[in-house]
């Protein structure tokens, strides 16, 4: 007992925070006895993960305020005893400055059903800030919400999941007034380069927000034009308490945001936990966390998901329209949408259901426009209300086309991949391995994933030939594609950019492993039947080497290609490229080639390719066949 009431004094230095020392080491007595610290409600609470290597743990937020003990990021025990001492203090909540019971809400709440705390001996103080906000909250369910994969963004570039606190009073329809609670990267920077850099060594906070809803899904459809999943959570409403209280714990917290395992999506599931503490949902991302992950990892819990609900963007809902109509009928609603003389002389030939879809088109185009800040009507909200008037006065019923619902994101192939596979090059059969780390490239199938969206990271390769041995293919930490197609309403940009090591034949007759940078835009555009994508891409390319002539080689071309769905399960990607190398060492590499990919089921893939490639002079034929593995 007198250890108990020394380490109180010690700790705190002051009696204000141990009214009662005698209490305090009951309760701290009790806590070893019941070894609370040990508890999985505990750890979850204080976001204690085991160390990589050894048997310790460390909590993973960052900010000093959120440890009560100056070892409680590393000693669970420590922590939980600082926070029984800190239960004692007799500060005043006030607008600036809350108690240590307030701020520390679901802590006190836990360790009070554990402890029965008496009353007497420790009042229960009152939060009137904690209180005015959760009644704001009025939360009773929790739906976890995916966006797609936004490719222009680093930070989105792998989708984004946000958790929303859906209100007692509200139904499906008032769902926009939700709240949300979003955990990202606190930055104000808007270089792509500099916070991907950032982002993969730890350069930024990571906090969490909360905000409504509605501005998510029109930052998300209405901006970016990515669709949305949302994934009710089965949650009691226990649970759901147990996640508004913690929640209240976060808010000021910070985590050091890595952009690969750290990140929003692994800060999210960290939250989610306390809900249910037999949950280990962050346990299986110890090298990095992928937003779909998560959201596959949550879908895999037995009864954790109610329910899914389907929310494409606008810029979806307006493509399917453009699909049911004729090429005159889309020149209709678009010169309706830009407000020009002769659309409403064009738009009274029309049959009243044809008129109507345009004018319905015509208005949806028009809002998009204005959204994305691409408006180029003087005064498109007068035009809006035009368009509504005009469809008005059409008796015809709604033209919204019915959407069918794509496969959800949790429902399409593992985002790692390995691939056992044999071939021949240049007379020489051999063996290889490969192996990606994430995500998607564009030969895998589309269910869950943005077509025409190649993310890359670390994919590697080894090859064992007969007569040179095992040695390393290639190694391209980043590799990313963006096909978007073109049509007379969106005019997107496709890009690449890649950037590792890979063989290259070269003029002194080697083949070494050259580190190189290559990339390139373009644009690319597809059938109506979604079956066949076309695309042409200016490149440009750096390669540095020793065995180059003066260390490098600099050069600009183009590559073409086509991706061709023959079958559901089939894929073809015909493409050529040339490069003519015009600093360094001249040369003019160029490649043609097919591949080919059959999916054998969700997870497993046939992939056979050929290619015919010319570098330093030399020409090379090639053949492979691959059996990968996604997981």
């Amino acid at each position: 007992m007198h250890r108990l009431l020394f380490f109180v004094a010690l700790v705190w230095g002051s009696a204000a925070f141990a009214a009662d020392p005698a209490y305090l080491a009951e309760l701290v007595a009790r806590s070893r006895e019941l070894k609370l610290a040990e508890r999985p409600e505990w750890r979850k609470l204080v976001h204690y993960e085991p160390d990589l290597l050894g048997p310790g743990v460390h909590g993973l937020l960052d900010n000093p305020d959120f440890y009560l003990s100056r070892e409680g990021k590393r000693r669970p025990q420590a922590e939980l005893e600082a926070t029984l001492a800190a239960l004692f203090s007799d500060v005043v909540e006030t607008k600036e400055r809350q108690s240590p019971q307030c701020a520390f809400i679901a802590r006190r709440t836990w360790l009070d059903e554990e402890l029965h705390f008496d009353r007497i001996r420790l009042p229960v103080q009152d939060c009137p800030r904690f209180r005015e906000w959760h009644a704001a909250l009025n939360a009773e369910k929790l739906t976890l919400v995916f966006a797609s994969a936004y490719i222009n963004n680093p930070s989105s570039m792998y989708g984004h999941t946000l958790l929303r606190i859906d209100a007692r009073d509200q139904d499906e329809r008032t769902r926009l007034l939700a709240y949300a609670v979003n955990s990202a990267a606190t930055t104000d920077e808007k270089n792509g380069l500099t916070f991907a850099i950032q982002g993969l060594i730890g350069g930024y906070p990571g906090t969490f927000s909360i905000l409504p809803y509605y501005i998510k899904v029109r930052e998300y459809s209405d901006l970016e034009n990515r669709d949305l999943w949302e994934y009710q959570l089965s949650f009691g409403p226990e649970e759901v308490e147990r996640v508004v209280r913690h929640l209240w714990e976060l808010l000021p917290a910070y985590y050091q945001y890595y952009f690969f395992d750290e990140n929003c999506a692994y800060h999210l599931l960290g939250l989610l936990q306390v809900a249910r503490p037999e949950l280990e949902l962050t346990r299986p991302f110890r090298w990095w966390a992928l937003p779909l992950d998560t959201v596959r990892i949550l879908a895999r819990q037995p009864g954790l998901v109610a329910g899914t609900t389907y929310r494409p963007a606008n810029a979806t809902l307006i493509a399917a329209r453009l699909e049911t109509m004729s090429k005159a009928e889309r020149g209709i609603a678009k010169e309706l949408s830009q407000g020009k003389p002769g659309a409403r002389d064009a738009l009274r030939t029309l049959p009243a259901e044809e008129a109507a879809a345009a004018l319905e088109t015509g208005h949806d185009y028009l809002n998009y426009r204005r959204a994305s800040g691409k408006g180029e009507v003087p005064d498109p909200a007068a035009l809006a209300r035009e368009l509504v008037v005009a469809r008005s006065a059409i008796d015809a019923p709604s033209q919204a086309p019915r959407l069918k619902t794509p496969p959800r994101p949790d429902e399409g192939h593992g985002t790692s991949r390995v691939g056992f596979g044999a071939g021949r090059r240049n007379a020489q059969d051999f063996q290889e391995l490969a192996f990606r780390a994430t995500y998607h490239d564009v030969m895998d199938t589309d269910a869950g994933f943005l077509k025409g969206a190649q993310i890359q990271f670390f994919d590697t390769a080894f090859r064992h030939y007969a007569e040179d041995g095992t040695r390393l293919e290639r190694f391209i930490p980043v590799d990313i594609l963006s096909l978007a197609p073109r049509d007379d309403f969106f005019q997107p940009r496709s890009w690449r950019v890649a950037g590792g090591w890979q063989r290259k034949c070269v003029q002194n007759g080697s083949e070494p492993l050259v580190a190189g940078v290559d990339g390139g835009a373009g644009a690319a555009w597809e059938t109506r039947d979604h079956r066949t994508m076309v695309y042409a891409l200016a490149e440009a390319a750096l390669h540095v080497h020793h065995e180059l002539d003066n260390g490098h080689s600099v050069g600009a071309g183009a590559r073409i290609g086509a991706l061709l769905d023959p079958a559901p399960r089939w894929r073809i990607n015909a493409y050529a490229s040339g490069i003519r190398q015009f600093l360094g060492e001249k040369d003019t590499p160029a490649s043609i080639g097919v591949q080919n990919r059959v999916a054998l089921g969700r997870d497993v893939a046939l992939r056979i390719d050929f290619a015919r490639t010319r570098e330093a002079d030399r020409r090379f034929n090639a053949g492979s066949l691959s059996l990968q593995v996604y997981f």
